[in-house]
């Protein structure tokens, strides 16, 4: 206790001084995103109602009905990089900070700054920061001091469902160890914050729920089943986590699942399951800290297994256990033996992904139990009981058929993402210190296998590589099908592995074989004289805890998409829901005076409801989207989250990336500017590897020293990471086409075996680089010496590209040569740490940056010579010793074209008033570049570019000074950064006006984002996220957090790219948009083979199209409902109705096909600068509709009245068994009726600036012409066949056509109140709202407020 104590005082005092210091920011992700372990997939909603179900209408034990119906494949969801950009991106709709089973209001702020730094076990804690004291280790204090608190309310915020089981019984401090009986864990990894709470049943509740069951005859069972709250609080027990049979686990989205707890015998010590947390200090092994479990207790939730940890009292992580004995590569080889093996297995279970698969019992029980199919089964017996037997039969066929559908769609999909993910082959393992073959599914972590066995294609786990190397096809993660190249892993990586974070880091990435990554070539070792015959990995994760696994997880439980459109219609269903009731009441009350039977009173009222809320509702709100989906896919453009579509029609921001999506994929060598001595400048550009070093002596410059040519030839033919597979060669593209430039042919290196067994006949081939025919021997070498060699390019070591040191480098020896050379290449920004001053030609930064402003892409060249080589040398050779004092050679410029389509798309996208970003890891003067071409940033306007004058990007005291690119006198105010006056000297003829504050943008590097994030105002983090137009130098998790960063300002944010290093952004994003044919769709709801930009504003147009379409429709439905409600309520005045077969005229063949051919009409050809609303309840839509209402009700009224005037009216008989149909009243409403459906349809049919205009859409106006003329015809001469059918009655010619010019008055009525009285209307009262309450007034968007 007392640790405990003096760590909460010291974290206590940590934040008190977070607060005063105001230099630190709650959101920052410093650089954990993972776009390879969370890969979001979604499901069709095949069942159209299926997916819009709330999640609390799942039963308990069943959370996986609802995300399972039919897979489609990956899907794009937010994963912020840390758990403070958790707490302070937008709340997605049906995120909940409430929990019902967790007592929020004890959480102090104290234990928000634990959440932030206790992640080892992936757990939050809850009650009592003393018991982590321990936790807290003081590098991650120093590290997030320099950030602020996240300091966000975690108060209730909805009223809990039920009461909150109190927990204060326990007490604090170590008086309530063994009492725990709820628990919060936030799951880094999955961006998941989930409580668990512990129950065991009680024998009288369980009693009491099947007496109720029982008496009810099923009914509780099916309310329990949809309120699973209610069924705990009946049965259950709040009990100790350590004693609980079962446990209830809700998450931040309200989704609610009931799973027991396994147990089973387990007798090993307590680090053998949870390993030795590195947040203890090292001490001498006592026994108490490490005691032996007896029962391994379990949950497994999601395919996540938790384990208890008896001395925490709380369900900790399996899947981030490392062994303590991975501290040695050596150690690691000896593998495990059987009853190790065992034991691990009983913890961490078979390594295989396998989903649990329903049987058709329980798919058909959950689907045929769901609400609205419930609703369904109501109606039907309703129905028939009122002798509706042909229109119930026909919904009931529907019915059927709808779920056998979706049956056999869910039970195909499950099938094929089960053969997806499931994957078993036998694997050579060393066991007791013998090696034979066992069953992939067999390994656990610490196993050592062979990679280099023929037979293993693909990696069955996550492995260390040991021995040899590999080269592996990791798009299935990355979606970049570029070959990765795999080394053995080193004892300073063992240290730097860390399984509980979010993201593998790249110095442990590189020697960490993923699961289900395709072996594209193994080797056993190349070191002279390393005799293993085979290349060996250990196991480091199995099964669901792999980065498959975890990538499978997420197709089956995608997030929430939290787009308000679909929840304000159950809101507004809920509403109609409301009428109904009203008019139940009405209605009985009515029947009751009239005297009708009891069964015909309740049949009559309950029938009011189902036309009040129309089983078909639901499905309207997928017609608009489905549609657009089509018509996508016409255009290469696929989708695998539908109701992504909707959103895209609420983009106003979209983020592009640049290589390969602004401009050109690849990028060509345009030449080489070489520093040309003894004159030490630059030489032309040299365009052709045959003009850097020209073949024949008579072409070459006498006056010139060629070495430095040379060199730099032999940089590009050597220094770069591809590798020959198949005799191509294959690798990053932008060596390819360096390698391709010099026309040299490149040869891997492999083992050669001598004659003899002995270990010196063993001789090592390194990679050789070879110049072409004609050019192998180097002209400047004595022709008449009979030693003269070829030129041969040894590749002796290499040191691969990192990204934090923005260079690569290789040692090269010349065949048959005493000495040999380094060769590096890298961005030019980084050659002054590691070039000699003296080697930089004076005009170094003038000629950068005239190619860089020009859009190019420069790659700077160094070398220097090792005068004696010495083979064990050059082995051992640093990076830091190779990379120093070295010659500058010059530039290799790579031309990056615009992509034809680039400018005309951003103009479009300009003139529709959305915002566009340049988001690249590129150099920021090529970016601006780029940008200016495609006109996203003006052209001849300011362009701001931020630098450090103190500090760094790690200094909370740093200051910018923020400078035109174009005129460093022109700068910007660092506090505000708004432009400051121009000094009086300055040229005022120059073409920008600064004193227009909109006439500038901003282009912002990485260091200079990542400062701004961590330590600057919010005034200046908000001013650079509105004014910024690109983003240069950045990282893929700067990417991620930039979108999320503009999301934070209500900005609604597209982000459209290629390659693995956008996958965080675009799954960030509201919707992604990949133009990689590779499997980048993992991380994209939206996938272009049309490799082009001009894929976004035909997202930008289907999604406007998609959204007033669904509004359209599901206006149009409930028009549809209020008018067949209107007629049902005026014909129960005299116990009338309509009839079996007018209902199914109206139903089948007026309503559905009106409703889906509404939904054709295509997009709008021009993006208009205003956007549809998203809100279906706004006064925007309501005060429309319910104008429509009370137009429909006016002129049914006027033929109700009118009708019973006529010397000819056929009053209804009164029949206290059975409804009357046949009379003048049910006629005069059913035609008029008729009318208003089809006229409805016009009026509500949305064109410009959405969606096309309606005499387009062909099929819809072909619809309309049947309906008019087959209700005309019923009006004025049907046949005898028909009348009858139809229950109707005689009427004058002169009433027909009253009848007639009211449908049509109604209809010009309709038409102009919806075009021009009542949207006017709508803004009136908006108005007036604001001026009886000004707090009403709608609030601004965040970014809006900024500008």
């Amino acid at each position: 206790m007392g640790n405990g104590t003096t760590d909460r005082r010291r974290t206590s005092g940590t934040t008190d001084r977070r607060r005063t210091s105001g230099l630190y920011r709650r959101g920052s992700n410093m650089s954990e995103a993972s776009f390879v372990t969370d890969v979001e997939m979604a499901q069709d909603e095949v069942g159209l109602e299926l997916g819009l179900m709330p999640t609390h209408f799942l039963p308990p034990g069943q959370q996986l009905t609802k995300t399972i119906q039919v897979f489609a494949g990956p899907m794009s969801e937010s994963v912020p990089t840390s758990i403070s950009s958790f707490a302070h991106r937008r709340a997605r709709a049906g995120s909940t900070t409430s929990f019902t089973y967790y007592d929020e209001d004890r959480s102090s702020e104290d234990g928000i700054e634990e959440e932030a730094i206790a992640e080892e076990y992936g757990d939050i804690e809850d009650l009592d920061i003393a018991d982590e004291g321990v936790d807290l280790e003081a590098a991650r204090q120093a590290e997030s001091a320099r950030r602020k608190s996240s300091g966000y309310s975690r108060r209730s915020v909805d009223a809990p469902l039920l009461r909150r089981h109190s927990v204060s019984s326990a007490g604090s401090g170590g008086g309530w160890r063994g009492g725990r009986v709820s628990q919060k864990i936030y799951i880094l990894t999955e961006d998941l914050t989930i409580v668990v709470a512990g129950f065991k049943t009680s024998v009288a509740g369980f009693i009491g729920y099947a007496f109720l069951c029982t008496i009810t005859v099923g009914m509780a069972w099916l309310l329990f089943r949809w309120l699973p709250r209610w069924k705990i609080r009946l049965i259950g027990t709040p009990a100790p986590l350590r004693d609980c049979d079962w446990m209830v686990i809700e998450n931040q989205w309200g989704e609610f699942a009931v799973q027991e707890v396994g147990k089973q015998k387990y007798g090993r010590s307590l680090s053998s399951v949870f390993g030795e947390s590195k947040k203890v200090a090292p001490r001498d092994y006592d026994e108490d800290d490490d005691p032996v479990i007896k029962q391994l207790r379990f949950l497994d939730y999601r395919y996540i297994r938790f384990c208890y940890h008896p001395l925490r009292d709380k369900f900790v992580l399996a899947n981030t256990w490392k062994d303590p004995a991975w501290t040695n590569v050596n150690t690691l080889r000896e593998g495990l033996d059987s009853e190790e093996r065992d034991y691990r297995q009983r913890v961490f279970g078979r390594n295989v992904i396998d989903i649990k698969e329903m049987s058709i019992g329980q798919l058909l029980v959950d689907e045929a139990f769901h609400p609205f199919y419930v609703f369904q089964v109501a109606s039907l017996i309703l129905w028939s009981l009122d002798e509706y037997y042909y229109y119930a039969a026909c919904i009931f066929i529907i019915s059927v058929v709808s779920i056998t559908t979706t049956l056999i769609e869910t039970k195909a999909t499950m099938k094929r993402l089960r053969e997806v993910s499931r994957f078993e082959c036998d694997i050579r393992v060393l066991r007791n210190g013998f090696w034979r073959y066992v069953e992939s599914g067999e390994l656990v972590p610490g196993d050592v296998y062979e990679v280099t066995d023929p037979n293993l294609t693909q990696l069955p786990c996550d492995s260390l590589l040991l021995s040899g190397d590999c080269i592996v096809n990791e798009s299935m993660l990355t979606g970049e099908s570029v070959p990765v190249s795999k080394l053995p892993v080193t004892d300073e990586a063992l240290e730097l592995l860390d399984l509980s974070a979010s993201s593998i880091i790249p110095e442990v990435a590189k020697h960490l074989l993923f699961s289900g990554t395709k072996i594209i070539r193994a080797r056993r070792p190349q070191e002279e004289g390393n005799d293993e015959a085979a290349a060996l990995a250990m196991v480091a994760r199995t099964g669901f805890n792999t980065t498959k696994g975890s990538l499978v997880r997420s197709m089956l439980f995608p997030k929430p998409s939290g787009f308000k459109f679909y929840r304000d219609s159950f809101r507004y269903i809920s509403v109609m829901g409301g009428i109904a009731a009203i008019g139940f009441v009405a209605s009985f009350i009515n029947f009751v005076r009239l005297g009708l039977a009891w069964h015909l009173i309740v049949v009559r009222a309950l029938d009011l409801i189902t036309i009040v809320v129309p089983p078909a509702l639901p499905a309207t709100l997928t017609i608009g989207t489905n549609f657009a989906l089509s018509r996508l896919k016409g255009k290469q453009i696929f989708c695998i989250s539908p109701q992504r579509v909707n959103v895209g029609g609420k983009l106003d921001a979209v983020c592009f990336d640049k290589t390969g999506t602004l401009t050109e994929d690849g990028l060509d060598v345009l030449g080489v500017r070489v520093v040309q001595q003894p004159a030490n400048r630059f030489s032309e550009i040299l365009t052709d590897s045959m003009s850097v070093v020209p073949g024949a002596s008579y072409e070459r410059d006498p006056t010139i020293h060629y070495g430095a040519n040379k060199s730099i030839l032999y940089t590009m033919a050597t220094c770069h990471s591809l590798r020959l597979i198949d005799d191509e060669l294959v690798g990053d593209p932008l060596d390819l086409k360096m390698f391709q430039f010099t026309g040299w042919t490149f040869e891997e290196g492999e083992q050669k075996s001598g004659g003899g067994d002995e270990e010196e006949d063993r001789k090592l081939s390194p990679s050789v680089a070879r110049p072409p025919p004609g050019m192998e021997y180097d002209i400047d070498d004595d022709p008449t010496d009979p030693n003269t060699k070829a030129i041969e390019l040894g590749v002796l070591k290499s040191f691969e590209f990192v990204s934090q040191l923005r260079r690569a480098s290789v040692v090269v020896r010349q065949f048959g040569s005493p000495s040999a050379n380094v060769y590096v290449k890298g961005a030019p920004e980084c050659m002054p740490d590691i070039c000699r001053p003296e080697s930089f030609p004076s005009d170094y930064e003038n000629l950068l940056g005239y190619y860089t402003h020009r859009g190019f892409r420069v790659i700077a060249c160094a070398t220097k010579a090792i005068p004696k080589f010495n083979w064990i040398k050059v082995q051992k050779m640093k990076r830091d010793e190779a990379e120093s004092g070295l010659e500058f050679m010059g530039f290799i410029i790579f031309e990056n074209k615009l992509k034809p389509s680039t400018t005309g798309v951003i103009e479009e996208l300009d003139r529709a008033g959305i915002r566009k970003v340049m988001c690249t890891g590129d150099n920021i003067l090529t970016a601006i570049s780029v940008a200016r071409e495609c006109n996203l940033i003006d052209k001849t306007a300011h362009c701001f570019v931020p630098h450090f004058v103190e500090g760094d990007s790690r200094t909370a005291l740093a200051r910018l000074r923020w400078e035109s690119v174009d005129n460093p006198i022109y700068q910007l105010d660092e506090h505000t950064l708004k432009p400051l006056p121009p000094p009086a000297e300055h040229d005022a003829s120059l073409p920008y006006d600064v004193s227009n504050l909109r006439n500038y943008s901003m282009a912002v590097s990485g260091d200079v984002f990542r400062w701004i994030i961590d330590f600057a105002s919010e005034k200046v983090l908000q001013e650079m996220l509105v004014c910024g137009q690109v983003f240069a130098r950045m990282s893929p998790d700067e990417k991620h957090e930039l979108v999320e960063k503009l999301q934070s300002i209500d900005y609604c944010c597209g982000f459209c790219g290629d390659g693995a290093n956008d996958c965080g952004a675009l799954k960030a994003a509201d919707v992604g948009i990949s133009l990689s044919e590779a499997e980048a769709s993992v991380a994209a709801p939206f996938t272009s083979r049309v490799f082009d930009i001009s894929c976004v504003p035909e997202v930008i147009r289907e999604g406007r199209a998609a959204l007033v379409t669904s509004f359209s429709c599901f206006k149009y439905m409930s028009l549809y409902s209020a008018i067949q409600f209107t007629s049902v309520s005026f014909l129960y005045a005299s116990a009338s109705n309509l009839g079996d077969f007018q209902f199914l005229f109206i139903d089948l063949l007026l309503i559905l096909p009106i409703a889906i051919f509404m939904g054709w009409s295509g997009p709008y050809s021009i993006l208009s600068r205003k956007r549809p609303t998203a809100s279906l309840v706004s006064r925007k839509v309501l005060t429309p509709l319910l104008g429509q209402i009370a137009i429909c009700i006016v002129i049914q009224a006027i033929g109700f009245e009118y009708v019973q005037r006529q010397p000819w009216f056929e009053p209804p008989v009164l029949d206290k068994n059975k409804s009357n149909s046949h009379n003048s009243e049910n006629t005069t409403l059913f035609l008029l009726s008729c009318y208003q459906y089809i006229l409805s349809a016009i009026v509500l049919s949305v064109g410009p600036p959405f969606r096309q205009r309606m005499g387009q859409n062909v099929p819809f106006v072909i619809t309309m012409v049947v309906t008019l003329l087959a209700t005309t015809y019923m009006l004025f001469d049907p046949a005898h066949w028909l009348y009858k059918l139809m229950d109707l009655t005689y009427m004058s010619m002169g009433f027909k056509l009253f009848i007639l010019v009211l449908a049509a008055t109604g209809f010009v009525v309709s038409f102009a109140s919806e075009k021009y009285l009542l949207p006017r209307l709508a803004v009136w009262i908006g108005r007036a709202k604001v001026w009886v309450n000004p707090k009403w007034r709608k609030r601004r968007k965040g970014y809006k407020s900024v500008v």
